[in-house]
């Protein structure tokens, strides 16, 4: 015998009609970091981080492709540590200024 199971809960709220955030809601939250309650002072910190660890909207965009180069190029690079790409990208754009392709 075929049998429907209610699986999914009959009830289901639209997200629109969730109530409205107030002034008073974020007042009277408790600030959280995962499953950590933490002082607002501790949150405020780490939302400050995550900001100033995001990346900003690039006014160039930027093309991914493969390209190869000499192995002690890319030594040289990747030396400087992180943002590495970056810098070579940089040189490229200072080379390009003075020279033509």
């Amino acid at each position: 015998m075929n049998v429907k199971s209610n699986a999914t809960p009959g009830t289901w709220t639209d997200p629109d009609d969730a109530p409205e955030l107030t002034d008073d809601f974020f007042q009277n939250a408790t600030p959280m970091i995962g499953d950590r309650v933490v002082t607002k002072k501790e949150f405020a910190m780490a939302a400050e981080e995550a900001i100033r660890n995001s990346k900003p909207t690039r006014i160039t965009p930027q093309q991914s492709l493969t390209m190869y180069f000499d192995a002690d190029i890319v030594a040289v690079f990747k030396a400087t540590g992180d943002g590495w790409q970056a810098r070579m990208n940089e040189a490229l754009r200072d080379w390009l200024k003075t020279n033509s392709p």
